[in-house]
């Protein structure tokens, strides 16, 4: 399912020619930086930067032998570079490549996820301001409460989301770190020069510290966030199955024709692209809880982490990139249905009013307990005999001893509901 749907530019960034092809700068600009330090010769140098290269299948086909992808490629390379080839991998070990080049392709990754936020924000905004002052029923506990409009419930998706930017921007920065430190992290065979011009020229910050590897909290925080964002569409799907709902109607997914809803019953239109997304969550949760877990390994290292990193990396961000284009377009085509949502708001024929009379009442001098008594009396009544709540508060006797008819039908009244609507748009959308 994923994979009819990805978009090749994220699938590109896994592949092995990507991988090895940031191996093999690495390992290329390692050489340049001891030859700016005369350790390697110039004619070598020479020939290193003119003839390094790989061929996947030959590297994979050299791991058949080796059971080491790094030991494979670096074979590889020499095959192509000759003598010359004895400086390539000079004091460095397998992490230094593996988790700089790690580093570039989240790099990679986490671009292309901060541009398909900004197109999702982009659609709810767009389907925000197009809904603003569309009157719905607000929920709390899945019961009625008091109204909203449709653009605010869009609007708090939007303004999460930005939320999301901000943290995807910042994972992005706390991943961008490279290390070529040695076996243990001390230097003790490549000096910290070499560090610092490869990271300047891959466009990584030197980590200040590193064992064999990069610690890993600085890519648990990565995939956390990853699982951050998915459950804010996690939250976005899950509100459209709501809305979709036979007994709610107001909103549903865009149903094509000649679309199929249901092997069985053939009047389904089922939320299939939201229950799908509710999903996919749970997975980048779980890839959220393997990155946490990657964090306590044995002494300098072990390698309980790669393995694990080898499924989550590619996983997570070309399902989340897949997620991210798939509820944009759940948002883009949404249907609404307004005239369902007048009639959800006159289910309970009044009674979402009961906090205006009990703020009326309390203005009128009574306290809150007598107020809120008074109020929930006719309220209950109401609810319980489906009677109209404004016609049962004029009937009253208790109540007439402090609101007049017109009181009651000024109290009860949609506008103050809305009246800040437009303050809260400019708050988020500025």
């Amino acid at each position: 399912m994923i994979e009819r749907y990805t978009r090749e530019r994220m699938a590109r960034v896994w592949t092995d020619q990507n991988k090895y092809q940031k191996w093999l700068e690495i390992e290329v600009l390692i050489c340049e930086a001891y030859a700016g330090l005369s350790v390697i010769p110039a004619e070598d140098m020479k020939n290193i930067r003119e003839k390094a290269n790989f061929e996947v299948a030959r590297v994979l086909e050299i791991e058949e032998r080796t059971r080491h992808d790094v030991v494979a490629f670096i074979e590889n390379v020499a095959e192509y570079v000759g003598p010359s080839s004895k400086y390539i991998h000079m004091g460095v070990t397998s992490s230094d490549i593996l988790d700089t080049s790690f580093s570039c392709l989240l790099n990679e990754a986490a671009d292309i996820l901060i541009e398909d936020i900004v197109a999702l924000m982009e659609v709810l905004k767009e389907k925000a301001y197009a809904c603003k002052d569309m009157p719905a029923i607000g929920r709390t506990h899945g019961i009625h409460a008091e109204p909203v409009t449709f653009g605010l419930k869009i609007t708090h998706f939007y303004d999460e989301m930005r939320r999301n930017l901000e943290r995807m921007k910042a994972a992005k920065e706390r991943i961008r770190y490279g290390k070529i430190s040695g076996a243990v992290g001390t230097y003790a065979h490549v000096p910290p020069s070499v560090e610092e011009y490869v990271c300047e020229n891959m466009g990584l910050k030197v980590c200040p510290i590193s064992s064999q590897i990069i610690p890993r909290d600085h890519y648990a925080e990565f995939f956390t966030t990853l699982a951050l964002i998915g459950s804010t569409i996690e939250r976005m799907s899950m509100e459209i199955r709501n809305l979709q709902r036979t007994e709610v109607g107001e909103a549903e997914e865009f149903f094509r024709k000649g679309q199929t809803g249901s092997s069985a019953m053939p009047h389904k239109r089922n939320p299939i692209a939201s229950e799908n997304l509710c999903g996919m969550a749970r997975l980048l949760h779980g890839y959220a809880m393997t990155s946490l877990e990657n964090i306590p390994l044995w002494h300098e290292r072990d390698i309980s982490h790669s393995s694990a990193e080898r499924v989550i990396a590619p996983d997570a961000t070309i399902a989340l990139d897949y997620m991210l284009e798939r509820v944009k377009n759940v948002f883009k085509n949404l249907i609404v249905y307004p005239d369902k949502m007048q009639k959800n708001l006159d289910i309970t024929r009044g009674l979402y009013h009961s906090e205006a009379i009990l703020i009326a009442l309390i203005k009128k001098g009574l306290t809150r307990q007598e107020a809120y008594k008074a109020t929930q009396s006719v309220a209950m009544r109401c609810y319980e005999n489906g009677l109209d709540f404004v016609t049962e508060l004029k009937k009253d006797a208790e109540l007439a001893k402090h609101l007049s008819s017109k009181e009651i039908e000024e109290t009860c009244t949609n506008e103050h509901y809305f009246r800040h609507i437009d303050t809260i748009f400019k708050r988020v959308y500025g």
